[in-house]
């Protein structure tokens, strides 16, 4: 595993350590502890500058799943980097500026931090990730780590709507960008982007490739709130400042940007491309600069700021799009220039925007509010926050001596390019281009002075605020001033970034008009002469001034926007169709009768096999070859067709319960007859903790009561059962009878042990060869126990169960326990427990290569814990072992989960182990497998699941 890596896992590994240690270290602010990770890798990033200034790539790969060609391949070239800078170097700001943001005392700020890096590190994943499979993973780990972080006020119910509305347009988008990535691979047989790019030339003409480029699309402009879909943006403003900041500024909202930019090389040069790109940007920066101009809460502008400006990013990279069409040629750099003004842009954006931010969530936090129409005459008691505001304002609004004036004005300059074209029949559209950016500008420049002034400048309200407005502290202080900082350093000395940020990125977008050894030329400077650009930007602050003026005199300007229908309408009403028709199809099934439930789960099950049997042709029920049915098989046949048969007539649930466990012991017998040691003792463990959990469950439930049912009822039942019975019988038949294709079982007997190094193949399929089927499976088991976990502690939260079982509970705690004089029991399960629980363990070691395993050694464990409870009651058994099975549950899955990650160490697929022989102290030459620590995960993980359901049922009263 390289460097590049652990840049992305060293978030994540922060995430789980830092809630630990906060526990340890009460007294320090939890973001005192998060605060290294991000700095040192931003150190890690600025010491690549110099090697990726000079034309070099970094790729690196860890193979994960090579037979579907997914790899966990990251690649660092000048775009990657770039985003990289800023993710891990805002990421610094924002932690610094949280502490002092967040209190400690009032909020939970381990979950706050626990989601910040996991969207720092899914972020870092995204730009840094090669294999589109694995970016479109991160891709989506952003989205919900996003929803975590808009939703941390849970307990507003517009905190939840505006995170709900985040994910669902967000993950729609993310779905659409990996059916595009789908098709691109079908297209050029690889995941890879790198490989992708590369056999861009060859995929212009294919049927798939204008779909795949549309799907693409849709996740850009979702995750870059783009007309249409921007209306999330606005509403994930009920995060807390520092999340708006960081994903709303600097990171989430920038990746759709970084996808339009990395897939540029594949799709540039078509005019599907430029145009959509170009379309889509333009409409945006009109559309949310003039709604900017009628919020009136700071960050709701803010908000639509950010929308206004990416759009305006968007369309400089379809502009720059028509740079591949004219390659070859000398317009080739004139349409260049609009990819490197918004390389530049994008930077600019993410220092002046995540500095605003900082002021907006200063402003709320010393004054109590963020309404302008309560604000104004801030700017004596907060001097530092109104410079700060200055310098961010006015370099939003694209005004001397800062870098946005620079971007702004190449902006301009790109535009104009456009009026230059003479293919993809740009024609009249070649001057509405320009007049639409130079409109929007207005707009911008508008909504800047209205956030500095109408909050800083003029008098103080006579309304009293919230809270005596007085300056920040100095923490939070100097995040923004750091922002501004450079604002005003990159103003003045642009050429800072020319070619160690700016030209490196370009190269990485436009790599087909470069030859080896290459470069890009990059200048920028404040002064051309009195070009048309100088002319505009005049004009800009001429009218942006006259509008200002007018803003609060004429109601189109600051009116709120009442509409019939309105794109945020037709979201909530989307909302409400699906939640209704829900509604109505769940209401029409769910008829709260279990009965009802199985029977549609069983004819499902009747139907799909039956078709599946019907359609798959050659099939035989040839039983020639079947040995004959000895005495031994014929008796334990009876007793369990006795036993399954007598059930329905049992007359109390005991024997009912009783009978049930029969069958499963006789399917044991059977297991010992066949020779399969394994299944027979998990059968066997199984059913007795089954009849424990049986007797915990059915003494809540009244006394079983012999009713008269209609034939109806009784009818339906056995065609059911009967034809469950039929077809599993008829596929069993079916499967000895005949075969069209060649065993795997003489595959995994022969590979047993010279691959994995264990002879009890069903315990190596399960740890090794299938390894990744036991990880989800134990997955699924602690979910399912947790869900229990929950449900019981719900229910009794809110005063569930009703007086029959509060009267049982008050007869008795525990459940089916024996009274206090059955000292037989007692004395002989303290015997007794301790020779289970070494068997347990000795199944457990010696699973790899004799019958046994983490499974079957865990439910020993559990079995040997469940007859303690038994003979000494719940509460003795809790106190006798204090541990949280949940606890347990939670390390087992951590350490099959680590067992898996630990072979990209070594250069391995996820869950690939390895296996030696070593001469050990006492033991001599002993074997050691890397598989046993994935079955101890196993073995922790299901005792943890099997106890706290126990533990669960049996506690509740």
């Amino acid at each position: 595993m390289s460097v590049l890596h652990a840049a992305i896992i060293v978030p994540f590994i922060f995430a789980a350590v830092v809630p630990l240690l906060s526990r340890l270290l009460r007294g320090i602010h939890a973001g005192w502890l998060v605060l290294p990770a991000p700095a040192g890798l931003f150190a890690f990033m600025v010491s690549r500058v110099p090697s990726v200034q000079n034309g070099e790539t970094v790729e690196r790969t860890v193979s994960w799943i090579p037979s579907l060609g997914i790899d966990f391949t990251v690649y660092l070239d000048g775009l990657s980097l770039l985003f990289s800078l800023l993710i891990t170097g805002i990421g610094s700001l924002v932690v610094l500026y949280s502490v002092f943001y967040m209190d400690r005392h009032k909020e939970p700020t381990r979950h706050f931090y626990f989601y910040l890096l996991m969207f720092m590190g899914a972020m870092l994943g995204v730009v840094l990730s090669d294999n589109a499979i694995v970016l479109y993973g991160f891709w989506e780990l952003t989205s919900v780590s996003s929803f975590l972080l808009i939703a941390f006020w849970h307990y507003r119910e517009r905190s939840r709507y505006g995170a709900l509305k985040s994910m669902l347009i967000t993950v729609f988008g993310g779905l659409s960008m990996l059916a595009g990535f789908i098709l691109l691979a079908v297209m050029t047989g690889s995941f890879s982007i790198r490989d992708m790019i590369g056999g861009a030339g060859q995929l212009a003409d294919h049927a798939l490739f204008v779909p795949a480029m549309i799907l693409l699309l849709l996740g850009a402009v979702t995750k870059s709130a783009q007309f249409p879909f921007h209306i999330w943006l606005p509403d994930a403003m009920e995060a807390p400042t520092p999340v708006s900041a960081y994903l709303h500024s600097a990171t989430m909202v920038k990746a759709g940007l970084y996808l339009v930019a990395r897939f540029s090389p594949v799709f540039a040069g078509h005019a599907a491309w430029f145009w959509l790109v170009t379309a889509i940007g333009l409409a945006t920066l009109l559309y949310a600069s003039f709604r900017a101009i009628k919020q009136t809460d700071l960050k709701a502008m803010l908000a639509y700021s950010t929308v206004s400006q990416l759009g305006l990013i968007m369309s400089l990279l379809g502009l720059g799009s028509a740079s591949g069409y004219a390659a070859g040629t000398h317009d080739s750099l004139l349409y260049t220039y609009a990819i490197t003004a918004a390389v530049f842009h994008l930077f600019n954006h993410a220092v002046f925007k995540g500095a605003l931010f900082m002021v907006v969530g200063i402003v709320d936090h010393e004054t109590g509010t963020r309404d302008i129409r309560r604000l104004g005459g801030l700017m004596p008691v907060m001097p530092i926050t109104f410079s700060v505001a200055l310098i961010g304002t006015f370099s939003m609004a694209g005004l001397p001596p800062l870098s946005g004036f620079l971007s702004k004005e190449m902006f301009f300059t790109a535009v104009l390019n456009v009026t230059k074209m003479d293919f993809w029949n740009v024609g009249a559209w070649s001057a509405l281009i320009p007049a639409l950016a130079w409109i929007a500008s207005i707009f911008t420049f508008v909504y800047s002075m209205l956030l500095l002034f109408r909050t800083f400048s003029g008098r103080r309200k006579p309304e009293p605020l919230p809270k005596q407005p007085h300056e920040a502290p100095l923490g939070m202080l100097v995040p923004p001033v750091v922002l501004a900082s450079l604002a005003v350093a990159f103003g003045l000395f642009p050429n800072l970034l020319s070619y160690t940020l700016i030209e490196p990125a370009m190269a990485a977008i436009l790599p087909e008009l470069l030859e080896p050894g290459d470069r890009f030329a990059v200048s920028i400077s404040f002064w051309h002469g009195w070009t048309t650009e100088l002319f505009m930007t005049i004009g800009v602050v001429a009218l942006g001034i006259a509008v200002y003026m007018l803003h609060g005199r004429v109601p189109a300007l600051h009116g709120a926007v009442i509409r019939r229908i309105s794109l945020n309408g037709i979201y909530d009403g989307m909302i409400r169709s699906m939640e209704n028709g829900a509604r109505r199809l769940t209401g029409a099934y769910m008829t709260g009768s279990a009965r009802h439930y199985v029977i549609y789960i069983f004819a499902f099950f009747i139907a799909a096999l039956a078709a599946a049997l019907a359609g798959a042709g050659e099939i035989r029920f040839d039983m020639s070859g079947f040995a004959p049915m000895s005495l031994y098989e014929a008796v334990i046949m009876a007793a369990l067709v006795i036993s399954v048969l007598a059930i329905p007539f049992a007359g109390s649930r005991m024997t009912a319960i009783i009978l049930t466990g029969m069958s499963g012991y006789m399917v044991t017998l059977f297991f010992v007859i066949f020779r399969a040691p394994d299944l027979a003792l998990t059968q066997m463990i199984v059913e007795t903790v089954s009849v424990a959990l049986f007797l915990l469950c059915f003494y809540h439930l009244p006394k079983l009561k012999k009713e008269r049912l209609p034939l109806r009822f009784k009818l339906s039942n056995a065609v059911i059962s009967i034809g469950v019975g039929v077809v599993v019988t008829l596929v069993a038949l079916a499967s000895l009878g005949g075969r069209s294709f060649d065993t795997i079982a003489d595959y995994y007997t022969d590979a047993s042990y010279k691959l994995a190094g264990g002879k009890n193949v069903v315990n190596v399929i399960l740890v090794d060869f299938r390894g990744f089927d036991t990880l989800l499976e134990i997955t699924v088991l602690g979910i399912a126990s947790l869900g229990i976990y929950s449900l019981i502690k719900l229910t009794a939260a809110n005063g569930g169960g009703g007086k029959a079982q509060r009267d049982r509970a008050s007869v008795r705690h525990n459940l089916y326990l024996p009274s206090g004089n059955d000292v037989i029991l007692r004395t002989i399960s303290k015997a007794v427990m301790f020779v289970i629980l070494i068997f347990s363990f000795f199944l457990l070691l010696a699973g790899h290569n004799h019958p046994g395993g983490g499974f079957i050694g865990a439910l020993m464990s559990a079995s040997a814990l469940v007859l303690l409870a038994m003979a000494f009651g719940m509460e003795a058994t809790e106190r006798t072992v204090p541990v949280n099975f949940r606890k347990v549950t939670a390390v087992g899955l951590t350490v099959a989960l680590l067992t898996g990650i630990g072979s990209f160490f070594f250069g391995a697929p996820f869950l690939s182990h390895a296996f030696g022989h070593f001469q050990l102290p006492l033991l001599g030459d002993t074997e050691l497998a890397t598989a046993m620590l994935f079955d101890f995960g196993v073995y922790l993980a299901v005792l943890g699941v099997t106890m706290t359901i126990i533990f669960s049922i049996g506690r509740d009263k």
